[in-house]
């Protein structure tokens, strides 16, 4: 099929009925979505000998994904009231480091010792190529999907500590993951050619001004979207203003080559802070179940059997080191902040998402290093096995932490949507 426009009403109807089916079973929405996605992969559909959608196609639909990561990014950083994040400031501030730089080097230390029984390369020495995949690739892990998070979220219109702690976290854990890939990369690159000197500047220097320039392209659109609504006097124009802005930015973004999750969180930020209107997310969360089923059906559609024959069983390590990183750096900082029991026992439950800002940052990776194909082919294959584990498992593991921390549904009205704010 080559007809886009055919193949999203596909994937919006066959969404639908998987996140009716599952919910069905008492499984998240997303869940089905991406299981349905899988369905339609060319992996499996191709195997079958049905052409639906090739994975050029579905590369062309990446303007999708990217939008509907900058939608989730303005929910996100909408979510962050200062007021909110005030009374949680020193669970966060704990929180945040510990689960995430706990994560990055507590999977880079089991794959260091385990990776070389698994792989079983010919001339590959621990520390010209073992080591440097498993740094980098734990640097990788420490990033949480910011998408499949707020889904659940909304969906069980989740609301109280844990869920204020949980959205702030994921909003700074993707500044954290960039800053780690590139460190990583930094000590990678020179142990893996031999000899080379490690550069600070290169290590440090630029993922602090790639995300200095992610905040101020977000300000400086944040700002502007605080001014422009002041012309909008029909509600129905609201909508057409802030998705306009939220695109200009991804669009913005994606030319200086910096983090449009980072960029929209800061403009959904100034706004909910700057403006006294609840309508500024709430026409956006009008369409937002369009977004999550098309986003998430796409991701599932990634699928590729081949990556998961190559790349399994260091798949699977990584998605169960990751999750034991998460949940007791999440524990740890949570104790030493003096944060609820709740927060605590649960909220490691709900930072296991992995999706779209791994995958980037593998394939990123995988640039660095040209003169090595292997290396960068093991890395991105891993990384795509880890998230499909990831996207399935993940979203019942969310549902579970929120609902034994009791703050589904609560104190939101029939039929409202408004976002997850205490």
């Amino acid at each position: 099929m080559t007809d886009l426009a055919l193949a999203i009403g596909i994937i919006m109807i066959v969404g639908f009925l998987g996140g009716v089916l599952l919910r069905k079973a008492k499984l998240p929405r997303v869940t089905g979505y991406i299981i349905f996605g899988i369905l339609l992969s060319p992996s499996v559909l191709g195997a079958m000998g049905f052409d639906f959608l090739s994975a050029t196609a579905i590369d062309n639909l990446n303007i999708i994904t990217q939008v509907a990561l900058g939608i989730v990014a303005y929910l996100i950083g909408g979510s962050l009231r200062i007021e909110s994040i005030r009374q949680l400031g020193k669970s966060i501030a704990w929180i945040t480091p510990m689960q995430s730089l706990g994560t990055w080097f507590f999977v880079a230390l089991i794959l260091a010792f385990a990776s070389p029984f698994v792989l079983r390369l010919t001339d590959a020495t621990m520390m010209q190529f073992y080591f440097p995949l498993a740094f980098i690739i734990g640097a990788i892990a420490s990033a949480t999907a910011p998408a499949l998070t707020l889904a659940i979220v909304h969906e069980y219109q989740a609301r109280g500590p844990l869920t204020t702690t949980l959205l702030a976290v994921v909003a700074l854990d993707d500044a954290v993951a960039v800053i780690a890939f590139a460190v990583a990369v930094g000590v990678a690159q020179p142990l893996m050619v031999g000899g080379g000197a490690f550069s600070a500047y290169h290590m440090v220097g630029v993922p602090f001004l790639e995300i200095l320039k992610s905040i101020g392209i977000g300000a400086a659109f944040g700002f502007a979207l605080v001014y422009l609504i002041r012309l909008v006097k029909s509600h129905n124009l609201l909508l057409v203003v802030i998705m306009g802005m939220i695109v200009f930015c991804v669009g913005i973004a994606n030319m200086q080559g910096v983090s449009l999750i980072l960029a929209n969180m800061i403009v959904g930020f100034i706004v909910v802070n700057r403006v006294k209107r609840d309508e500024m997310f709430e026409v956006v969360e009008g369409i937002e179940n369009v977004v999550f089923t098309v986003f998430f059906v796409l991701a599932g559609m990634h699928f590729d059997w081949t990556v998961m024959k190559v790349a399994g069983v260091l798949a699977v390590l990584i998605w169960a080191v990751r999750f034991g990183g998460k949940y007791y750096g999440t524990m740890l900082g949570a104790k030493i902040s003096h944060a609820s029991e709740t927060v605590r026992k649960y909220l490691g439950f709900a930072l296991v998402p992995q999706a779209g800002v791994a995958i980037g940052l593998a394939l990123l990776a995988k640039s660095r290093f040209p003169e090595f194909p292997v290396f960068g082919d093991i890395l991105v294959n891993a990384i795509l096995a880890s998230v499909i584990i990831s996207e399935i498992t993940a979203p019942p593991l969310v549902k579970y932490g929120i609902f034994k921390a009791g703050e589904q549904y609560q104190a939101v009205s029939p039929g409202s949507s408004a976002p997850p704010t205490t």
